[in-house]
């Protein structure tokens, strides 16, 4: 029989959040996900940016399981590659893949708990859908509400900063999202829409 030297078992659950890499896209409707990932990594006092898999990444022990950490290094809409390359290495199935991204469909500061599920337009889902040949991976969508009018810019209002009560709003459901982060992990999706859906 072969045993690893290594003593820590492997990653068992990637949660891995949407955003670009810059100062100019902090804190944008866009980079939620980011967001929600440097929430969990405040309250785990771990720092997320080890260079791995084209994400920025960390492990930590989270809701009983080994999780990796992810911030993709890639632009929104290459996601999938560093998605793909980490759940190769560890093996990890689509089931165990929880990705965290904006929403511009839902109000701000609405979460949306999913098992699985379409892009629903979203580059960066689009491409995870893609390089794993699945859409059976769990998503926590974080709504950044709609843009003001038809003919404003969609890519101006995503990487737009929101400010006032939709900041306010958006602020208090990265929080929660990372609460939903544990307890999907913890007790599954169903347990996780119940409580904040």
């Amino acid at each position: 029989m072969f045993f690893s030297r290594n003593k820590t078992p492997g990653v068992t659950w990637l949660v891995v959040g949407l955003g670009n890499l810059g100062g100019e896209y902090e804190h944008t409707r866009h980079n939620v996900g980011f967001d929600v990932i440097d929430a969990l990594a405040d309250t785990l006092d771990i720092p997320v940016q080890r260079l791995k898999f084209k994400a920025l990444t960390n492990t930590a022990a989270l809701g009983g399981e080994k999780v990796l950490l992810m911030k993709p290094t890639t632009f929104m809409n290459l996601s999938g590659e560093a998605v793909e390359q980490a759940a190769d290495f560890y093996k990890v199935p689509p089931e165990r893949i929880l990705v965290l991204s904006d929403e511009v469909a839902l109000p701000p500061g609405k979460l949306r708990v999913r098992p699985s599920g379409s892009a629903g337009g979203h580059n960066g889902l689009k491409n995870i859908i893609l390089h794993l040949h699945s859409d059976l991976f769990p998503r926590i969508r974080v709504g950044v509400g709609q843009k003001p009018h038809p003919d404003y810019d969609m890519a101006d209002w995503v990487l737009g900063r929101p400010q006032g009560a939709d900041r306010k709003a958006i602020d208090e459901a990265v929080k929660r999202a990372a609460q939903a982060v544990e307890v999907l992990i913890r007790e599954g999706p169903q347990a996780a829409m119940n409580r904040f859906n």
